[in-house]
């Protein structure tokens, strides 16, 4: 039987993509990987004062996703962050270390334009990240006439008295 381990998180990056080898790099096997660390914002109240605290959460990023995202993730910039919890446990020098990442499944651009400047479309007019929706419904050609339309029952409003339900 397998557990649910989902996660969904609002942040704001805390460094730009690809300052360093260790936030980006490619694999052995040629797959593209980015290390990005947000910080979530959450408000409490303590007795009659709202106290702010920031919890800071590192995030893995695979493949394509993380080659399209690669100029749109900077300091500062909200991003929604939908994966799952992952445990890396080592031992070093006798001791036993453990640290919990998130390795996104599906990463969102949030804000428009004056939000960091980047807003959700690349200079090709294809949106942020390389996406392309697999269904755009398209727009009908031109609506009918009311003259057109063939009513529905007898009644002048064009629907029958008696629905049968």
């Amino acid at each position: 039987m397998t557990d649910l381990n989902h996660v969904v998180l609002v942040g704001r990056l805390t460094r730009d993509l690809g300052a360093d080898e260790r936030s980006f790099a490619y694999t052995p096997s040629g797959q593209a990987r980015a290390n990005v660390s947000i910080a979530v914002n959450r408000s409490r109240k303590n007795g009659d004062q709202w106290i702010e605290e920031a919890n800071f959460f590192d995030i893995t990023i695979w493949g394509k996703t993380a080659e399209n995202l690669k100029p749109y993730l900077t300091k500062g910039k909200q991003i929604v962050v939908e994966g799952y919890l992952k445990q890396d446990r080592w031992e070093k020098d006798g001791q036993k270390f453990s640290k919990i990442t998130i390795q996104a499944t599906n990463v969102q651009l949030l804000g428009g334009k004056s939000d960091g400047g980047s807003g959700y479309q690349s200079g090709n007019g294809q949106p942020a990240g390389g996406y392309v929706p697999r269904f755009q419904p398209k727009a009908p050609q031109s609506m009918p006439a009311a003259s057109d339309e063939v009513p529905y029952g007898d009644s002048p409003e064009g629907f029958p008295e008696d629905i049968p339900f």
